[in-house]
């Protein structure tokens, strides 16, 4: 029986979000990996065959982990819990936040790899799956996305963009936000 990984993925992926999220997407190399997570370079590559790959898959690793509350506020018909989903979540996971809202997929990867295409659609198709269940109309639904997702989306921009986590007042104006845009009275 061989011994354990010395360096799985789930902590490579970690020092991959600590890289990116304190250097930036362009000085997060395999090497920069490496060396933060103090391992050989060759561990790095064992498991991801490419930088595009390593990278892609800690943005589906943070997607995932971002809609699993936001969907079940949805799933629970609790619209406001999914609109403060996500000034809730930037503040409990910041390093992710950052990773995830400052920057995008073609951002961090040059080409996306064909073999991960699958799973970003799955996700992406999990979130309008979501959405169509509350908004039968074209208006509707627009108006169900800016509430849930452009407003929290730009409301803790500003915020992790200085390295800091959103205040929770975001939490209480994307809430007046929502019900303005989505027409229901204050509770």
């Amino acid at each position: 029986m061989g011994r354990p990984a010395r360096f799985d993925e789930e902590r490579i992926l970690d020092a991959a979000l600590r890289t990116v999220g304190e250097d930036g997407p362009a000085k997060t190399t395999i090497a920069a990996v490496a060396r933060r997570l103090g391992a050989p370079v060759g561990s790095i590559y064992h498991r991801f065959a490419s930088r595009d790959l390593l990278l892609a898959t800690l943005w589906l690793r943070t997607i995932r982990r971002f809609q699993e509350g936001f969907l079940a506020a949805l799933a629970a018909g609790d619209l406001e819990g999914a609109a403060v989903h996500t000034p809730r979540w930037c503040r409990r996971h910041p390093a992710e936040a950052r990773v995830l809202l400052l920057h995008r997929a073609t951002d961090l990867v040059a080409r996306w790899p064909d073999d991960l295409g699958a799973e970003l659609t799955a996700l992406n198709s999990r979130v309008a799956a979501a959405l169509r269940a509350h908004a039968a109309t074209d208006e509707a639904r627009e108006r169900l996305a800016f509430a849930l997702i452009d407003v929290p989306y730009g409301a803790v921009r500003r915020h992790l963009a200085r390295g800091e986590p959103p205040p929770p007042l975001v939490d209480e104006l994307v809430i007046e936000t929502c019900r303005a845009v989505l027409g229901r009275p204050g509770r």
